[in-house]
């Protein structure tokens, strides 16, 4: 530190302070959101973080400077328990007997035009059509826009009978059970549906866990000031760990084959996602490539997922980059 220019040193200090709030972040999935609520709001940046202790080893890296090795560390150690950040390689497989899952949020198949095209609903029709998912789950499903899926079975919850937002499962599969958890206090939701495919019953769940409502196109994400924004998302995370613990009582009940996707608005480095995700594979992690960037931000953020049994083998995983909604749609192929 002596050695080092006064620029330097002042490098040094935020790079030290960059570096804990990433060592910090660690903890993140094991504790709840009930109890330190203002912790959990760090989720969002883990990949930030990321991206910037990996540009401080560089610019240590380039001046062959030893204060490298403080970011260079807790990367590694990231790299070694936490969830990837970035796939540098992929497992791209396909057997005739997968099953091709989608998860897409459609944003209401831009019934508001928040994108400027008249055209984004029958974007999104093609588009599934193209890729024909065994098993299509949508968030933020509108059914006063008209759409026709050629599935010969579904499932569609909405709020309520005035309300025609919710979730929909469209299947291939005959659908022998199906119901909804019915989350109070909030417009999201989390349904479910056993589908029938040869002999097995798989119980797929299509999670829509609490929304920020955050408008990332203004200044304070549309809060009047960054104190409103933090009681906010304080708020918002304690309902999504409630949801999150009526969701896993919900699950214990079924001991079969099960598929669990949705927006669960909250990154793989949260404590919800790391509760859901207990005990079974992400098809991102297991299979994709790169990012695996779900929502339509300027920096890399993964709050969309295809999470599936320990045992299943995930023979393919895609995130697309269709601009149709503010989430990209994702497509996992899982074989049992």
């Amino acid at each position: 530190m002596k050695k080092l220019s006064l620029f330097n040193k002042l490098v040094y200090i935020v790079n030290s302070l960059i570096a804990t709030l990433l060592l910090l972040s660690f903890l993140l999935p094991y504790i709840s959101p009930k109890t330190i609520p203002v912790f959990a709001i760090l989720s969002l940046f883990v990949p930030f973080l990321i991206i910037i202790n990996f540009v401080f080893v560089l610019y240590w890296l380039l001046q062959f400077k030893k204060q490298l090795l403080l970011s260079l560390i807790i990367l590694v150690i990231g790299w070694l328990f936490i969830t990837p950040f970035f796939k540098m390689t992929e497992h791209n497989s396909s057997l005739n007997d997968d099953v091709k899952v989608m998860s897409y949020n459609v944003r209401m198949f831009n019934h508001w035009q928040w994108i400027d095209d008249e055209n984004i609903s029958k974007k999104i029709n093609a588009f599934i059509t193209e890729k024909s998912p065994d098993i299509l789950l949508f968030q933020e499903y509108y059914s006063l826009e008209k759409q026709q899926f050629n599935y010969p079975y579904k499932y569609i919850k909405t709020k309520n009978k005035k309300d025609k937002i919710g979730l929909a499962i469209y299947s291939k599969f005959p659908i022998i059970n199906s119901g909804s958890l019915n989350l109070e206090h909030t417009s999201n939701n989390i349904i479910f549906a056993d589908v029938l495919r040869k002999k097995d019953t798989i119980r797929v769940y299509n999670l829509h866990l609490q929304s920020l409502e955050l408008n990332t196109k203004m200044e304070n994400f549309g809060q009047a000031n960054p104190e409103k924004l933090v009681a906010r998302l304080k708020e918002r995370f304690k309902q999504q760990a409630e949801q999150t613990e009526i969701f896993l009582a919900h699950e214990k009940g079924f001991k079969g084959k099960k598929i669990v996707a949705g927006d669960f608005n909250n990154t793989c480095y949260s404590w919800v996602y790391n509760q859901i995700a207990k005990n079974k594979k992400d098809t991102f992690v297991e299979a994709g490539i790169g990012f695996g960037k779900t929502y339509n931000y300027w920096f890399p953020m993964r709050i969309d997922f295809i999470l599936t049994d320990e045992n299943a083998t995930v023979n393919k995983f895609t995130s697309f980059s269709e601009k149709n909604s503010d989430h990209f749609p994702i497509i996992a192929k899982i074989n049992w």
